[in-house]
């Protein structure tokens, strides 16, 4: 009879060994339990990872999408916000041209002033609203305040009335030779001077700084919406016409003919104003419904996405805990054995 020997040392090893593996599969099987896919997609999947590679692409893409749109919805609905108080501002004008129409009562008059500047002062504060340090109506120079303050010392634009105005007459709006304009010649002076000032390329060059171009902002992977507006629109061009006329003109020493004249205009341009900013809300409206759609398109799209990639990557999170409950098991009694081995020593029996 041939008897063989069988080192004890060899025996704790294998255990160890054991043991070892049975850790590392446990902790892969832990995090298969908590995330509900494979722990190792490119083991797991083989041919198949490049599927699953491109389907989380495709969802980063989507989802930075989703993002940016929550930047192009805050933009939107500000805008919406300053443009709703330059509506105001130009109805509140409109209607103090209405109560002055006919009067050349000066309190009535100076009444009427103060109501204008007070009008065109919550337009510029609206216009030059800024969000995270871009202003919202320039356009795509964001980084430039589109419209200066009319009534402040040094004002630019105000340096350009009074020039077209004196070369135009030879004289200041506040000269008492005013009392010699005729309703031909102020209304000359109002559509073939001052409305081109303000309709034509000189409004980008004396009072606007904004660009005519918006910001345009990609909202789904094949669509594109304006997501701004700019100081350069009709309805802006004509506020600040209307808001010109009745500070500078309506309480000069005009004949009464010419004043209702120059109120009439006034009541004009102001309704141009109101009806120009109710279309570019309009405008941005749409924009915001456009959005709002393509983020529920993403949102399903999303879903979709992950739907599928929970098929690719997904594992049986039962049978996953199953295995991890069977290997702490083994790895448990491993632990058992290994320390009655490690006993198994002849001086013990000795």
């Amino acid at each position: 009879m041939k008897t063989s020997f069988i080192s004890n040392l060899a025996i704790q090893n294998s255990m160890r060994m054991t043991i070892s593996r049975g850790q590392v599969e446990i902790q892969k099987l832990q995090e298969e339990v908590v995330t509900g896919r494979f722990a190792d997609i490119g083991l797991s999947l083989g041919a198949k990872t490049s599927t699953s590679v491109s389907h989380h692409r495709d969802v980063q893409r989507l989802e930075t999408i989703q993002d940016s749109n929550a930047l192009v919805t805050q933009r939107l609905s500000t805008s919406q916000l300053s443009l709703a108080a330059m509506s105001d501002a130009a109805q509140q004008m409109l209607e103090a041209f209405i109560v002055a129409n006919g009067t050349d009562d000066e309190p009535k008059l100076n009444v009427m002033r103060r109501d204008v500047e007070a009008s065109l002062e919550l337009f510029t504060s609206s216009i030059n609203t800024s969000v995270n340090g871009e202003y919202l109506f320039s356009g795509i120079n964001t980084d430039v305040k589109p419209v200066d303050d009319y009534l402040e010392p040094g004002s630019g634009a105000k340096a350009a009335f009074d020039t077209l105005f004196l070369g135009h007459f030879g004289f200041t709006q506040d000269d008492p030779a005013a009392a010699g304009i005729t309703t031909a010649q102020m209304d000359n002076f109002i559509d073939n001077v001052l409305e081109p000032e303000f309709m034509g390329p000189n409004w980008n060059t004396n009072w606007s700084s904004a660009s005519d171009t918006n910001i345009s902002s990609r909202i789904r992977t094949n669509e594109v919406v304006d997501s701004s507006a700019n100081a350069n629109g009709t309805g802006m061009r004509s506020f600040a016409l209307a808001a010109i006329i009745g500070i500078e003109l309506m309480d000069s020493p005009i004949s009464s003919e010419v004043r209702a004249s120059v109120n009439e205009k006034a009541i004009e341009y102001a309704g141009q104003a109101v009806t120009g900013i109710d279309n570019e809300r309009s405008n941005l409206g749409v924009s915001e419904n456009r959005v709002a759609k393509a983020n529920e398109a993403i949102e399903a799209q999303v879903r979709i996405m992950k739907l599928h990639l929970n098929d690719i990557e997904g594992v049986d999170g039962y049978e996953a805990s199953t295995r991890m409950q069977s290997l702490l098991t083994q790895v448990e009694t491993s632990y058992t054995l290994t320390a009655r081995i490690q006993q198994l020593n002849l001086m013990n029996y000795l």
